[in-house]
């Protein structure tokens, strides 16, 4: 009876699955495999989202999924950092992204469709001058415990410090960013250079200064890729941009 009874719940379960499958019809399907694409890096560079997954994009980071991807993601980190033994000469680093990684830029991909318009340079930089992306709950927590256990934690941005040094500086502490080893940007010499090969050369030089980068985390593979990634590296989730 008891075999029964587990079997009928399977079979419901899987008609319900079945019927919400059907419901999403095929721009709701093509747009789960186009994100789970993104996610794999299996689309390679992309510059917006496809217009036909707006609804289903702008429902996975408003509607919940966004949050429990990022804190399933945290829990990894924290299973792997409670792994290792802390030296205590001080070179025990871990490297942070910012943007959707440290601080959210949601309210601004709102307005761009999430993702479906393509970037606007000018319009980021606008934002970002206002100083009010607010901290990404779980991340937070997750730097707080960095700093707590020994590690030196560095954020490495993309941003360009002489326009944005300053308020993103002012906008990670009125989040509660602090503590943190080192803020690094974009100086005059990467500029036009890739993400992959800036964010390369300034963890080469983090490891010439002696440090040991235990971890490294972002939301872009071009955080990700390229030299001295690090013992283990997490990839959060973004379906709203690639940076290349």
């Amino acid at each position: 009876m008891a075999v029964l009874v587990l079997g009928m719940g399977w079979e419901v379960a899987c008609a319900r699955a079945k019927t919400r499958w059907s419901n999403m019809g095929e721009n709701g399907s093509y747009c789960l495999s186009w994100r789970l694409a993104v996610e794999a890096n299996n689309v390679g560079a992309w510059r917006t989202v496809p217009t036909q997954c707006l609804r289903q994009v702008g429902a996975y980071m408003t509607g919940g999924q966004y949050d429990r991807d990022v804190s399933f993601v945290m829990d990894r980190i924290n299973s792997y950092i409670d792994t290792i033994n802390i030296s205590r000469d001080g070179f025990d680093a871990w490297i942070l992204d910012v943007d959707d990684t440290c601080i959210s830029n949601l309210r601004y991909y709102r307005g761009k469709r999430f993702g479906c318009d393509p970037y606007d340079p000018e319009g980021f930089k606008t934002w970002a001058q206002r100083g009010e992306c607010p901290a990404i709950p779980a991340v937070l927590k997750l730097f707080n415990k960095l700093v707590d256990s020994g590690f030196k934690v560095f954020l490495v941005t993309g941003r360009d410090e002489a326009t944005l040094g300053q308020v993103t500086l002012d906008n990670l502490h009125n989040q509660g960013f602090d503590g943190y080893e080192r803020l690094i940007l974009r100086t005059a010499a990467y500029r036009g250079v890739s993400a992959v090969v800036y964010k390369s050369e300034i963890r080469k030089e983090l490891e010439g200064e002696g440090y040991r980068i235990r971890g490294n985390a972002g939301d872009q593979w071009s955080d990700l890729q390229g030299d001295c990634l690090g013992n283990r590296t997490f990839k959060l989730p973004n379906p709203m941009y690639f940076v290349p």
